[in-house]
């Protein structure tokens, strides 16, 4: 061991070189198409020394082979290519044409999974340019609910959320969405609006979902996993692609892409670009569930109505309770009126997407493994509908984001980026509703009309009904009456249904002494009046309910691998070493509408962190150990280390089996420190500093039953802290009789220090009779005090057969152990059970009535998921029914005239199922899309 140690010291230094050692190094691509080839097999011949391409086509490996060799490269479906290497500066690109016949008992050995990916530490499901083409859902993005470990949760169509184990939310801040390595998190609210603002499909080459806890790799706010999205190379990716596709609810989606590359005088690619446009137009979903609430305390068959999921305003209010009230039979629990979410919400979805890149290699003769400058600036934006702790429209939203980066593949980047935000015409529709009623009346007024109604018209008319029980007659007997009460209306069903309904037109008439208004009537222009100057004004600030949003960051990353630091024979064969660190300054601006950014106050934050590790390779790379670990500091919190290890063992070809312990840390988000929100009925409180003397809602309650002030319980909440997660995970990958690929992964992972919030009361009282004067509600970000652990467990199975298809499934269980009444801890929001199978074919031969057409291909896909509790806001907490999705596609590629046409549909039966409670039912997307792809070979 010592001798080791001496010579990677020796090395480091310089004083030592390894000989022997020749690096291979080139791409493989289609002949024809010149699309990248995925997993394609790359060995030197009469050898076992080789790799697989990666999701680029690329590949790079060792060998102590003497010059010259030939290099192989072959692929399932491809002839056999080779090239003789002659000198260690070669660099290689095989164009692999297809194979005129099938060759019998051809192996497939992880066919499209690199071993990079195989033999990853942490689990990663990958959808690379192949899937992508494949998928059978409507886009990309909604493709990889397909994949193992992922849910997916639709809460409008230009909404969608990923999810790995649990904890699951319409707010996705617990996990971390990266595209070409920079974060896609809005700047002010730091959650990512999943693919809105995201890549365009033409340009995505790869999406690898990073399951689990994983910020010793990934950074803070790795909680849960890391949605990374790859874009294509415009030096390996050049020609234009252009797409339209259209579809059911009025779907019109035209993109684009262009990519070229320069060469130098020499002949080499010195300069690429490439530009990419996307549309989107489409009629959403409409939220429209008007069930009562879950658990609600009236249902539809309380006279006075109930309290609506997708109607906001409606809620339940004690003033509105008057069931233990004698002297007002039938009157009970009533509900004022309230709007509709269709009333109040822009469905018309739009998207745009821009982007454009430069790029500039600065050592052409290296071809991709030349050092690159890459320039690029995007922008996204457009209206669609986010669910949050409310339902949001997000109107006119507009994203920029800018980045430069200094990179050299595998080796080193220097990456800086700045986001930007306009929330644009934004506002929250729920507190529109309520802002609407205050036009009218003051709830306090409505409800007065209400009763009043009820004293002087209502009471008579029931009095005087035949069978009506005499108070005389229960003198001492209040339960009795009540009896009494409740069997005369039940043998008139009809009463009081049609007396609320009087009550209820009544109260909504405007009373000039009382200085109220009408109940103003959606479509109505009085409403459009009211709904265009409410949404039309900032919140807090202004009095009205639309988002003030110009936050920006601005981030630096830079990192460094010191690849085969050592590398020798025996029991230790290698180790590479990893360096880097980055830092991010958010400079929020919501007036005040959002945060507490008020009167001048300055809450610009700012974070760093600091990472490194290795990888030690033992008896001839078949054992690594790596081990890593972090160091964070947010300006308002203390430093958090996250270390991670793991151990991979391949005990024979394309066979590897991990155990990892992993770490994550997720810092408080700039709502969860500054947040200030009035939404009416209570105001929204991030929590930097700690709240003190709050009341205990149960216990107000109680006092205000018993009129006893000494029944008041008092209670603080600490200031946020950032909420932490350890898991240690097993898996397996390899392949069986050379044509079925598994993968197998169970966790175990053990929570702290959750964030969520707690409600409390603040009040004043008369110094006489103990009566309120004042009571404001309380919504505190806080952390939960109890730990909780989860486990899960999920396998995947791909059979390759007769060279055109593959039939896969996948199976997950999620499950949380520990019951917990905790009410700050996050729900967990996850079926326990859920499986999908899939059977697809491509480059098929289909004779049609003697026509015979070559490269057909399909994909049919059965996704099945269980019921479970989902746990939002109190508005939008309910049982999402398990249901049951089958996608399909059918596509053709004319080659000739580099045109793909494809057919398909998301949801082919029409399943109206809820993803997230609270949001709409989704139905069938049914669509149609024609491609044209031409790839630059020159």
């Amino acid at each position: 061991m010592v001798r080791y140690l001496i010579a990677i010291l020796l090395y480091s230094a310089g004083l030592v070189s390894v000989t022997g050692q020749v690096v291979v190094s080139g791409i493989v691509v289609d002949k024809f198409t010149k699309e990248p080839l995925i997993g394609a097999n790359v060995v030197v011949s009469g050898t076992s020394s080789g790799t697989v391409t990666d999701w680029d086509g690329t590949f790079t490996f060792t060998t102590e082979e003497r010059l010259p060799f030939v290099v192989e490269a072959s692929y399932l479906g491809y002839e056999l290519s080779s090239q003789e290497v002659s000198n260690q500066e070669d660099r290689l690109t095989f164009e692999l044409g297809e194979a005129s016949v099938i060759v019998e008992g051809i192996e497939v050995k992880g066919q499209r999974i690199s071993d990079k990916q195989k033999a990853a530490p942490l689990t990663v499901e990958s959808l690379d340019i192949i899937g992508i083409k494949q998928t059978a859902s409507s886009n990309f993005y909604d493709g990889l609910g397909a994949l193992k470990d992922v849910d997916l949760t639709t809460a409008s169509l230009g909404f969608t959320i990923i999810n790995t184990r649990g904890f699951n939310s319409t707010s996705p801040v617990r996990s971390l969405q990266i595209i070409d390595g920079v974060d896609n998190q809005s700047p002010g609210l730091n959650f990512s609006l999943g693919n809105f603002l995201g890549a365009s499909e033409l340009d995505i080459n790869k999406v690898d979902l990073i399951v689990g806890a994983s910020s010793a790799f990934y950074g803070p706010n790795a909680f849960n996993g890391v949605i990374s999205m790859t874009t294509k190379d415009p030096f390996i990716n050049r020609g234009l692609a252009a797409k339209v596709k259209v579809g059911e609810r009025s779907m019109i989606n035209p993109s684009f892409r262009f990519a070229d590359a320069i060469r130098n005088k020499e002949g080499d690619f010195s300069f690429a670009y490439k530009l990419n446009f996307f549309y989107l137009q489409a009629n959403d979903w409409q939220a429209d569930n008007y069930d009562p609430v879950f658990d609600t305390r009236t249902g539809v068959d309380n006279p006075g109505r109930f309290d609506a999921v997708n109607i906001y305003g409606d809620e339940y209010q004690s003033t509105y309770d008057l069931s233990k009230s004698l002297a007002n039979p039938g009157l009970g629990i009533f509900h004022r009126t309230g709007y509709r979410e269709v009333d109040l919400v822009d469905y018309g979805t739009k998207n745009l997407k821009a982007n454009a890149s430069l790029h500039f290699r600065l050592k052409p003769k290296q071809d991709f493994e030349s050092p690159e400058l890459v320039i690029a600036s995007n922008y996204g934006g457009g209206t669609t509908v986010y669910q949050g702790d409310n339902r949001f429209s997000l109107k006119n939203i507009r994203f920029y984001q800018h980045k430069a980066e200094l990179k050299k593949r595998d080796k080193y980047f220097l990456r800086f980026y700045a986001t930007h935000e306009d929330s644009g015409d934004s506002y929250d529709p729920y507190f529109t509703a309520l802002k609407l009623q205050q036009r009218a009346a003051s709830n306090r007024d409505w409800g007065s009309s209400y009763v009043s109604y009820w004293n002087t018209t209502a009471n008579p008319i029931i009095k005087s009904q035949e069978g009506f029980p005499k108070v005389s007659s229960f003198v001492g007997n209040p339960e009795g009456y009540r009896a009494a009460l409740a069997e005369f209306f039940s043998n008139n069903p009809g009463l009081l249904e049609g007396l609320h309904q009087q009550a209820e037109a009544s109260a909504n008439v405007g009373v000039d002494f009382k200085e109220t208004n009408d109940f103003l009537i959606p479509g109505s222009s009085e409403f459009e009046n009211a709904f265009n100057d409410i949404t039309g004004r900032i919140a807090n600030s202004e009095g009205g309910t639309k988002f003030f949003d110009k936050s920006a960051l601005t981030h630096l990353h830079g990192e460094y691998k010191f690849n085969d630091v050592y590398q020798g024979g025996g029991i230790l064969s290698g180790i590479d070493l990893l360096i880097g660190g980055n830092g991010r300054y958010y400079l929020p601006n919501s007036r005040g509408s959002i945060l507490l950014d008020t009167m001048g106050r300055n809450i610009d934050t700012y974070e760093y962190g600091v990472y490194g590790g290795g990888t030690v390779s033992f008896n001839e790379s078949k054992l690594k150990l790596n081990i890593s670990t972090r160091l964070d500091k947010h300006q308002n919190f203390d430093f958090l280390f996250s270390p991670a290890a793991s151990l991979v063992y391949n005990p024979r070809p394309n066979t590897f089996l991990r155990l990892s312990f992993s770490s994550a840390v997720r810092n408080p988000t700039l709502t969860d420190q500054y947040l200030f929100y009035n939404v009416g009925r209570a105001i929204l409180l991030g929590n930097i500093t700690g709240v003190q003397g709050l009341i205990d809602v149960e216990s107000f309650r109680d006092y205000l039953n018993a009129q006893d002030i000494n029944r008041l319980q008092y209670f603080d909440v600490d200031p946020i802290r950032p909420e932490r997660v350890r898991t240690l995970e097993g898996g397996l990958r390899t392949t069986l009789f050379e044509k079925v690929y598994v993968d197998a992964t169970y966790y175990f992972s053990r929570y702290r220090d959750f964030i969520g919030y707690q409600i409390g009361l603040d009040a004043e009282f008369d110094n006489f009779l103990n009566n309120p004067t004042r009571v404001q509600a309380f919504r505190v970000s806080a952390n939960a005090q109890d730990i909780v652990t989860t486990q899960g467990f999920s396998v995947a199975l791909s059979y390759y057969f007769a060279k055109y298809f593959l039939i896969s499934g996948n199976y997950s269980w999620n499950k949380l152990n520990t019951a917990s009444d905790d009410p700050i801890i996050p729900a967990f929001n996850t079926p326990e059970n859920k499986y999908n199978i899939s059977l697809s074919g491509r480059d098929m031969i289909v004779d049609v009535g003697g026509l015979r057409i070559k490269n057909v291909g399909f994909n049919v896909q059965y996704k099945w998921i269980e019921g479970f509790l989902f746990e939002g806001s109190p508005q939008f907490t309910g049982f999402i029914p398990t249901y049951s999705l089958l996608d399909g596609q059918i596509n053709w590629n004319w080659k000739n005239r580099n045109l793909t046409f494809k057919l398909g549909a998301s949801n082919i039966l029409n399943t109206m199922n809820f993803q997230t409670y609270g949001g709409p039912r989704i139905g069938r997307m049914a669509y149609f899309s024609v491609l044209y792809d031409w790839n630059n070979k020159n």
